[in-house]
Protein backbone atom coordinates (compact mmCIF):
# COMPACT_ATOMS: atom_id res chain seq x y z
CA UNK A 1 0.00 0.00 0.00
CA UNK A 2 3.20 2.44 1.40
CA UNK A 3 4.45 1.95 -2.49
CA UNK A 4 0.81 2.57 -3.98
CA UNK A 5 1.01 5.82 -1.99
CA UNK A 6 4.13 7.12 -2.81
CA UNK A 7 3.82 6.75 -6.74
CA UNK A 8 0.22 8.11 -6.59
CA UNK A 9 2.52 11.66 -4.95
CA UNK A 10 5.68 11.21 -7.01
CA UNK A 11 3.46 10.99 -10.44
CA UNK A 12 3.01 15.17 -9.64
CA UNK A 13 7.03 15.09 -9.51
CA UNK A 14 7.56 13.25 -12.52
CA UNK A 15 4.86 15.06 -14.47
CA UNK A 16 6.78 18.37 -13.59
CA UNK A 17 10.10 16.78 -14.85
CA UNK A 18 8.95 15.92 -17.77
CA UNK A 19 8.12 19.55 -18.45
CA UNK A 20 11.74 20.74 -17.32
CA UNK A 21 13.16 18.91 -20.23
CA UNK A 22 10.05 19.51 -22.23
CA UNK A 23 10.92 23.31 -22.01
CA UNK A 24 14.74 22.68 -22.62
CA UNK A 25 14.37 20.68 -25.81
CA UNK A 26 11.89 17.79 -27.40
CA UNK A 27 12.28 14.58 -26.04
CA UNK A 28 11.13 11.20 -26.80
CA UNK A 29 10.03 8.53 -24.87
CA UNK A 30 12.79 5.99 -24.10
CA UNK A 31 14.82 9.00 -23.14
CA UNK A 32 12.58 10.40 -20.61
CA UNK A 33 12.27 6.32 -19.22
CA UNK A 34 16.43 6.78 -19.16
CA UNK A 35 16.06 10.10 -17.24
CA UNK A 36 13.62 9.31 -15.20
CA UNK A 37 15.81 5.84 -13.71
CA UNK A 38 18.61 8.02 -13.46
CA UNK A 39 16.33 10.01 -10.58
CA UNK A 40 15.01 6.62 -8.93
CA UNK A 41 11.64 6.28 -10.98
CA UNK A 42 11.06 3.26 -11.94
CA UNK A 43 8.65 3.76 -15.34
CA UNK A 44 7.93 1.90 -17.84
CA UNK A 45 6.70 2.65 -21.16
CA UNK A 46 2.95 1.11 -20.18
CA UNK A 47 3.01 3.89 -17.70
CA UNK A 48 4.92 6.29 -19.44
CA UNK A 49 3.00 6.82 -22.59
CA UNK A 50 -0.61 7.08 -21.75
CA UNK A 51 0.95 10.12 -19.01
CA UNK A 52 2.31 11.83 -21.98
CA UNK A 53 -0.44 11.56 -23.85
CA UNK A 54 -2.81 12.86 -21.11
CA UNK A 55 -0.28 15.75 -20.96
CA UNK A 56 -0.86 16.20 -24.45
CA UNK A 57 -4.52 15.99 -24.50
CA UNK A 58 -4.27 18.84 -21.40
CA UNK A 59 -2.67 21.06 -24.16
CA UNK A 60 0.90 20.75 -21.92
CA UNK A 61 2.79 19.10 -24.57
CA UNK A 62 2.50 19.24 -28.14
CA UNK A 63 3.63 15.80 -30.37
CA UNK A 64 5.91 15.69 -33.36
CA UNK A 65 6.57 12.73 -35.30
CA UNK A 66 9.98 12.48 -36.86
CA UNK A 67 11.06 10.10 -39.04
CA UNK A 68 14.93 8.65 -37.54
CA UNK A 69 16.64 5.68 -39.55
CA UNK A 70 13.55 4.60 -41.13
CA UNK A 71 11.53 4.76 -38.14
CA UNK A 72 8.68 7.36 -36.73
CA UNK A 73 9.50 8.64 -33.39
CA UNK A 74 7.44 10.84 -31.32
CA UNK A 75 8.91 13.91 -30.09
CA UNK A 76 7.18 16.27 -27.08
CA UNK A 77 7.95 19.39 -26.65
CA UNK A 78 6.12 21.87 -23.94
CA UNK A 79 3.31 24.45 -25.18
CA UNK A 80 3.06 27.81 -23.85
CA UNK A 81 0.01 26.77 -21.25
CA UNK A 82 2.69 23.57 -20.16
CA UNK A 83 5.14 26.62 -19.67
CA UNK A 84 3.18 28.34 -17.56
CA UNK A 85 2.04 25.13 -15.05
CA UNK A 86 5.87 24.21 -15.13
CA UNK A 87 6.38 28.13 -13.54
CA UNK A 88 3.68 27.85 -11.22
CA UNK A 89 4.73 24.19 -10.17
CA UNK A 90 8.45 25.38 -10.01
CA UNK A 91 7.07 28.31 -7.42
CA UNK A 92 4.90 26.03 -5.16
CA UNK A 93 7.86 23.25 -4.98
CA UNK A 94 9.92 25.81 -3.91
CA UNK A 95 7.41 27.19 -0.86
CA UNK A 96 6.87 23.23 -0.06
CA UNK A 97 10.43 22.57 0.13
CA UNK A 98 11.16 25.40 2.48
CA UNK A 99 8.14 24.66 4.80
CA UNK A 100 9.38 21.09 5.34
CA UNK A 101 13.40 20.81 5.08
CA UNK A 102 14.13 20.69 8.63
Amino acid sequence: MQEQILRKLFLGFIQIHILHHAKKEPFYGVWMIEELSEHGYDMSPGTLYPLLHNMESNKLLEKEERNVDGKIRKYYKITNLGSEVLEEARNKAYELFKEIKD
